[in-house]
Order: C-alpha cells, then structure tokens, then sequence
C-alpha cells in the first residue's frame, strides 16, 4: 500500500498545491470538511490589510483602491469569484454574513415571492440550522416546516409548499441531492428552491444555471479555506433580482447607504441581502482561499477526491477491515468524505486524532472523515487507513480517556 500510494503521489498533478497551505508536522488533517488548512497566503494577506489598509489608509480604506483595498466592494468582488465555483454570473452572488443568517434571508424571502403558501418543505437529518431558522420564522407564524424522507420529496410537493430547501451533500453522510431532476419537480409544482452548498462548494461540481436554481447558500470555512468563521456567501438568480426582498434591511443593503436616509431602499440585485458592515479581516482570508481553490480548480478537485476516498476504501479491504460504509459507495453520489458507523465511533474518533489522524465525531455513531484534495496526499491516507485498522483490532478506543464527551468534538 505504501509503495502504490507513493506511485500515485508522483503522479498527482495537484501534489505541489499542498506546499501552499500550512499544515502540522505529525498530524493527517481529515477534516477540512469541518474547517479547511491555512493557506501560507492568508497570515501576509492579513498583515497587509492590518498594517498597510487599516493601520496606514485608515478609513480611506472602504474607498481607495489605490492600495488595493477597496473595502466597500469586497462582498461583490468575493461573491464574483465565488460564483464561477458553483455555476453562477458574478451578479448572482454576494459574500456576507453567515451561512444561518443568509438561510433566513433567503427563506423569509422565498416566502415573500409565493404568497398563499407557507410551507417550507425539508428533509429529516437536514443540517440542523436549516431546519432551525425555518423554526424561527414558524414562530412568528410565517412559515410552516414539513419534512419527508429524501426519497418522498418530489411526491411531497404540492400546491402549499413555498420552497424546497436542501443541503445538496448531507453533511452526515455525505450523500448527494440530484440536483437538477428535484429543482425540476419543484417548479413543476410552483415551488422555488433554496440549495445549501456548504458542504459542495470548492469540493464537488455545481451548476445552479444549468439546473435553474433559484437560491443557494454556502460556507466560506469548509473547501474554500477562508478560516474560522470566515463570511458565507448567497446566491440569488438573475430573474428573482426584481421579486426580492430580504427581511435583514440593514444599511449596507440600502440603495444608497451614505445618505443616511430615514426610509429604507433596496439595493438593486444581490447586494440588498448586505446588512451590516461588511467583516473585512473574515473576507481577506476569506478571499486568499476562494482564489487558491479557482487556481487549481473544482473539476481537478473533485476527480482527487473520488481518487483518495476509494483508495482509503482499498486500504481498509486490504488490512481486513470491513466497516459499515454510512456513505454512498459509488464515489460520484457522495460528497468529499467517507463516513462510517460504529457504535463506538465517538471513542475511535478520539483515539485518531491523539494518534495525530484528525477526523470527527458525529451523534450518534458516525466516524466522519473529509478528504479535502487540495491538501492531502495518498501516502497520508495510506497511512490513515492504518492507524484505523491498529485502533480497532487494539481495542485501543477502550482507553478511559477516550470515552469522556468533550463539550465540542
């Protein structure tokens, strides 16, 4: 295993990438699908906003793009480069807020555009924040939840529902959504759609023109590397742009916000889902990692990706390890991961990573691990596929201290 994992290491053509990012010596990072490496660019990026844009241009930096700065058109200009990453015109997107605000934006103002109808129609297991700011605005009576299984959605879309709100990979399971076949049954039945990307973006290819999307949201922390925290993004499609209106009438959202005007006027497009202030040190780093992740590109990405998770795969059958597989076995119907179930997943977890293999734990009995290709060698999952296979046989997750619940896994 180790010598064919070196094999393909030398011919990886994305094997230089991984010099760009900043990544632990002892340490096998399986988990860029909760939070991605640094990339060596963000830390000078960061200096130079800090020093030369705020310490030097002070507030003359949200106008002068004379020392590149620019702050007041960050989350356009982001949101731009985002938008070839999922199939989208650069007008369509915006970088702001974060992914649970941007939800309740988009929800509140899919609502809005079908009036008569108040429900929000979802899938059990969903990320919980979906599901959670559909509660929120059931609370104020605006809205109405339903859930069906994944595999009843299209039957479940009748002449109530408003909108169809999915994550397009399961953040669980890392099973995909068919993307274009159920946005093409919620128009059918008069219902827009609302796509969460956050577990696509940067990983695996989207195309919203292509399926005719309505509005998606995604993550700027996980594939795209934009940090801890880092801003999310939104995505409203060009023939919506005249029907929006988005709950969240903040001032960076206002038509013209340095009048300072009483009254509030949409910003024409995307930019009225703006709110507040633009987090300009979050879109700096936000905006190094979205740049890296175009250079090497989502196509190249996600055939690495499919590369790395089935040789894991083989590695396990090949050391005698049979687990059960939580994800889609067939690599182009799953996301950037592979997850297992164990009913002692949570201690086998914990067992990895003081081994230095860093994957996650999730309830009730899922061991996940993310393979962010821009990274990750085949020698480190080689390696991974090892230290599993000598935890499970060693009973080694029996130890005390792997069994205490931490408060944050």
């Amino acid at each position: 295993m180790a010598g064919r994992a070196r094999e393909r290491d030398a011919a990886d053509p994305l094997a230089p990438f991984r010099e760009r990012f900043v990544l632990p010596e002892g340490v096998i990072y399986l988990d860029g699908n909760s939070l991605g490496a640094l990339p060596r660019a963000t830390p000078p990026a960061m200096e130079r906003t800090l020093r030369e844009e705020w310490g030097e241009g002070l507030i003359r930096s949200w106008n002068s793009t004379r020392s590149g700065a620019g702050w007041f058109e960050m989350a356009q200009r982001i949101g731009g480069k985002i938008a070839p990453l999922i199939g989208a015109a650069p007008e369509e997107v915006i970088a702001c807020d974060s992914t649970s605000v941007n939800l309740f934006k988009l929800i509140a103002a899919a609502l809005d555009m079908r009036p008569g109808r108040k429900v929000v129609l979802s899938e059990p297991g969903n990320f919980p924040t979906d599901l959670y700011m559909v509660a929120g605005l059931e609370r104020q009576g605006l809205a109405e939840r339903r859930l069906a299984p994944r595999e009843e959605l299209a039957a479940a879309l009748g002449g109530d529902v408003a909108l169809l709100m999915l994550t397009h990979v399961h953040y669980k399971t890392g099973a995909m959504h068919d993307m274009a076949a159920l946005t093409k049954a919620a128009h059918a039945a008069g219902t827009l759609v609302l796509w969460d990307l956050s577990h696509s973006t940067g990983a695996v290819p989207v195309d919203l023109a292509r399926i005719g999307a309505d509005f998606a949201v995604g993550c700027g922390y996980k594939y795209l590397c934009g940090g801890p925290g880092a801003p999310a993004f939104a995505y409203v499609a060009q023939r919506h742009h005249g029907d929006l209106a988005q709950p969240l009438t903040g001032w960076f959202g206002h038509a013209t916000p340095f009048a300072f005007s009483d009254d509030y006027e949409a910003a024409p497009g995307v930019e009225q889902l703006l709110c507040g202030t633009s987090p300009v040190l979050g879109l700096t780093a936000l905006e190094v990692g979205v740049d890296l992740i175009a250079e090497i590109g989502v196509e190249r990405l996600h055939a690495k990706s499919r590369a790395l998770s089935g040789f894991f795969l083989e590695c396990l059958a090949e050391r005698g390890l049979a687990l059960d597989l939580a994800s889609p076995a067939d690599s182009a119907v799953r996301g950037s991961q592979l997850s297992f179930r164990h009913e002692r997943a949570y201690p086998i977890c914990q067992a990895l990573i003081a081994r230095g293999v860093i994957g996650d734990f999730r309830a009730p009995d899922i061991l996940r691990l993310g393979f962010a290709p821009a990274y990750l060698s085949f020698t480190e999952i080689a390696e991974a596929a090892r230290h599993l296979a000598e935890v499970i046989a060693g009973e080694e997750w029996r130890r005390p201290e792997f069994n205490r619940r931490a408060a944050v896994t």
